[in-house]
């Protein structure tokens, strides 16, 4: 059962313009919009900003497994990663489950079944705040990973898949050097290990990769779930993506392989974390300099939850031709529409009332003072 709401004196965002008004909410959707209402929730000026929708966030297994060989309960962990992401405006979250295992995590298979059957069962309880869906990160160097594919890919919450490859000397880690500052950080391996982990790395690519990505490839489109690509670094690979049907162009990692993901009509999405601090986290190419040159279509707040919706902000703030609307849609019905959603996204009539009460202070940093998902307040 729904409450209706109504809501006046907002600054509503909508998909490409800005009114001061407002909004009334009936069994769950935006009922209508108007310049002026007399009743209703006073938001004394705020903005009122749709729900964002999460494409890529690895966050969900950073509450899982806080530290190396510390795995937490994985409903206390989908809590904590739900209130989390609602908290900063999140109303739509694609959970990015690892597909693949790897030196680090050598029985991934296990961990997946054990973060798909939280979800699922969190979502059927009704235990959450933000709507989840789930994203398989296929790492398609990996023996298992179509194996582990094959196991979840027709849950009914998985509607999209990447097709990730973190082998040293391409996409993200063209440049050797990054890979070691990488891994041996996180690992603390020496350089003889490193060396000899590398090795590695390039023979399971050259056993697994090509196959993995032709079969998961084949077995996403039989059932409809919309695919993405990862740190594109070069045309040839984005002529791949497009060969292959992809939909999304996660991280590419250089001006041509974004130009050429533009030319492709694929949706071009970086993260938002690249975009707060000015650069990319493995230094590759800024977010803020694509979105400059109207190569950006989608943010995702990847590590940092809160980081999509004060990247969106900060894009309106620092990127001249790019109005609030203009970037708010990039964290809302841009990522909406490229994973087939049109339900959600915008305040428009006949959408979800899924949105958020966000007001803006001089420093720049924006304050979400609520959030409502089908009308109904949930933070």
């Amino acid at each position: 059962m729904y409450e209706d709401l109504s809501i006046k004196n907002a600054k509503l965002i909508l998909a490409d313009s800005e009114m001061t008004g407002a909004l009334n909410v009936k069994d769950g959707m935006i009922a209508d919009m108007a310049s002026s209402g007399n009743t209703g929730l006073d938001f004394d000026g705020d903005y009122l900003v749709p729900g964002l929708v999460e494409l890529h966030t690895d966050h969900l297994e950073s509450h899982y497994r806080p530290r190396p060989g510390v795995f937490w309960d994985p409903m206390a962990a989908l809590h904590a990663h739900d209130a989390q992401v609602t908290s900063s405006g999140i109303t739509t979250v694609f959970d990015a489950v690892r597909i693949g295992s790897d030196t680090d995590m050598k029985n991934m298979g296990e961990h997946v079944d054990v973060l798909v059957s939280a979800i699922t069962k969190a979502k059927a309880e009704k235990r959450l705040r933000s709507d989840h869906l789930i994203h398989l990160r296929c790492e398609l160097s990996s023996h298992d990973a179509l194996e582990q594919f094959e196991q979840y890919c027709q849950n009914e919450l998985v509607k999209l898949a990447s097709l990730m490859d973190h082998t040293p000397g391409q996409r993200q880690f063209m440049q050797l050097e990054q890979y070691y500052l990488y891994y041996q950080g996180k690992t603390g391996m020496s350089d003889a290990e490193m060396e000899e982990f590398i090795a590695a790395r390039i023979a399971e690519h050259e056993q697994f990769s090509a196959p993995n990505r032709q079969a998961i490839v084949k077995r996403g489109h039989e059932i409809g779930l919309a695919l993405a690509s990862h740190d594109d670094a070069t045309a040839e690979h984005v002529d791949e993506a497009k060969r292959d049907g992809v939909a999304i162009a996660e991280f590419p990692t250089t001006i041509e392989a974004a130009k050429a993901s533009r030319d492709a009509n694929l949706a071009i999405l970086m993260g938002a974390p690249n975009v707060v601090r000015g650069k990319s986290h493995s230094g590759n190419i800024s977010a803020t300099d694509l979105a400059k040159e109207d190569l950006l279509d989608v943010l995702s707040s990847d590590y940092v939850p809160f980081s999509l919706m004060q990247g969106a902000f900060k894009l309106a703030e620092n990127v001249e031709q790019i109005t609030l609307p203009h970037a708010i849609a990039k964290v809302s019905l841009n990522p909406a529409r490229a994973a087939g959603l049109d339900d959600r996204g915008e305040l428009a009539v006949g959408k979800k009332a899924d949105f958020a009460r966000v007001s803006l202070p001089e420093d720049g940093v924006p304050i979400v003072r609520a959030v409502w998902r089908d009308g109904q307040r949930v933070i």
